[in-house]
């Protein structure tokens, strides 16, 4: 008779390994996080001059509302010169102005009610009911009226300092002239931020083929997964760009900014290019997820290697963007991946291995487009079927 089998240790003094789901939900949990650090840094980078530049007027404002006009706490100097060029290089004269006409109204108009009425509810409720109106009706922009009726509640809601019945009016309209000088005298060059931008965008591409690569020649379905949830992560960085892009566009229509426009543009499109691309790896992952159990890892190698080879090329899109330099090396690199994408060679006698062939190829299409490539061009150059 077969003795019975020890049941296994569990005292304190043994340690039960992780389960596999554990791992692979901690690895995750870490990529993700590390994304969100990643796009939270380009942020600051991108945004550290404009709001130091902002900080500075607002404490000039200030300054001038303390000792050139006599006021005790001209803060509302500082509120409309923050509040105006707000922290980003994408300035627009006419918003600017919008805002600054709009502080200017509400605070005046709260100064007048309160000096005139007294302060409570219902002044408060007729205070913003007319600087609302007014300013619907001295421009057709959303922003002029609701910094009107922001800032009227916030004067009729405040005891007055100094500065006589139109004190705070005062400091509103020095703050929104600091602003529009500052706006006029250091345009901002939008492509800094949409270089920093789409370098973060475009290396988070890169970096989830290089983790589809490394799954594919491990046979790895956990690490195609979290390729997956890498590819999710950087949506946000991909729409950041695509809307900054296309702001920054419009803007260059008729700001000074309109001899960088032809890069603009550029930056627009690869935006949505590089986007697109993001969606198509996406389903390459899910669908390499699928696979990797049912095929050889001989059939798989040769379709790691081609994506990434992928992946350096577009390593070299994002430091070409980065820096504003030439495409040419990038393109050359998709080329050389576009040609060689060829299901009939990479996947010969596995049918599932030419299914992730052919999914290969379009993202590097769009990234072949975003090289300048016309989309024609981009087409030619891969292999025909």
């Amino acid at each position: 008779m077969t003795p019975p089998h020890p049941a296994p240790a569990t005292g304190p003094g043994t340690e039960r390994p992780a389960p596999a789901s554990r791992l692979a939900r901690a690895v995750v949990r870490r990529l993700v996080v590390r994304s969100r650090v990643r796009q939270g840094w380009s942020r600051v980078r991108a945004s550290f001059w404009p709001v130091l530049q902002a900080s500075l007027a607002a404490g000039v404002a200030y300054g001038i509302g303390l000792y050139v006009l006599g006021h005790e706490m001209p803060f509302f100097a500082a509120i409309a010169a923050w509040v105006c060029l707000g922290f980003s290089f994408e300035r627009e004269l006419r918003k600017i102005a919008e805002v600054a006409v709009g502080v200017a109204v509400g605070v005046g108009m709260g100064d007048l009610v309160v000096h005139l009425i007294g302060a409570g509810w219902w002044q408060l409720v007729t205070v913003m009911f007319v600087s609302a109106l007014l300013g619907r009706f001295i421009d057709r922009g959303a922003v002029l009226a609701s910094q009107a009726g922001t800032q009227a509640i916030v004067v009729a809601g405040l005891p007055i300092l100094s500065g006589g019945p139109f004190g705070r009016w005062a400091d509103a309209l020095v703050g929104g002239l600091v602003a529009l000088a500052v706006a006029v005298l250091t345009p901002g060059d939008p492509r800094r931020a949409l270089r920093t931008a789409g370098a973060t965008a475009t290396n988070a591409l890169a970096d989830t083929l290089r983790m589809v690569a490394t799954a594919l020649r491990e046979a790895d379905p956990e690490g195609l997964q979290a390729a997956l949830v890498r590819g999710r992560a950087a949506e946000p960085a991909l729409q950041d760009w695509m809307e900054s892009a296309h702001h920054a566009s419009d803007q260059a229509r008729v700001s000074v900014n309109r001899r960088h426009r032809d890069e603009i543009v550029r930056l627009e499109k690869q935006a949505v290019l590089v986007e697109r691309a993001m969606r198509s790896v996406r389903v390459l992952a899910r669908r390499a997820a699928a696979t990797v159990g049912h095929v050889d890892l001989e059939h798989l190698e040769p379709v790691a290697d081609l994506v990434d080879r992928y992946a350096v090329g577009v390593g070299e899109l994002a430091a070409a963007v980065s820096r504003g330099t030439d495409l040419g090396a990038a393109r050359a690199a998709l080329e050389a991946v576009a040609h060689d994408a060829d299901p009939h060679v990479l996947g010969a006698g596995a049918w599932e291995v030419q299914a992730l062939v052919m999914l290969v190829r379009s993202p590097v299409v769009d990234t072949l487009e975003a090289t300048g490539a016309t989309g024609q061009e981009a087409r030619a150059a891969l292999t025909e079927l």
